[in-house]
């Protein structure tokens, strides 16, 4: 079974920048692709970014130029570095393995105000 735990959400000033992490248990890492989503309320869960086993990495429109996601596959870590934060980046934020079957995190809170 696998677990994935995120850390690193908070209260941001718009303009600001937070670091989400997380963390994988339970089945092979390297070999799935990664991806962070975010639901804001009222609203539909969307793709923000993922990363291939093999490091190729895709960003929704809106974040493009101000987030940038990485794996450390050694530590089982995916991370989401969020720069230039906007008040319509607030949101629940979710990591995602794909490994055929998909796994998610229970969600960090990134609340960015104006």
């Amino acid at each position: 079974q696998v677990q994935l735990v995120e850390s690193g959400g908070g209260l941001v000033q718009a303009g600001g920048s937070l670091r989400l992490s997380c963390a994988a248990s339970g089945r092979p890492f390297s070999i799935g692709t990664l991806a962070w989503y975010r639901q804001a309320p009222g609203k539909q869960r969307e793709l923000v970014a993922t990363i291939t086993s093999g490091g190729r990495k895709n960003y929704a429109d809106s974040v493009k130029g101000r987030f940038s996601i990485s794996r450390d596959n050694a530590k089982n870590t995916v991370y989401l570095q969020m720069d230039s934060l906007k008040p319509e980046d607030t949101a629940v934020y979710y990591c995602n393995l794909d490994l055929g079957l998909s796994y998610w995190g229970q969600g960090a809170q990134v609340t960015v105000s104006a």
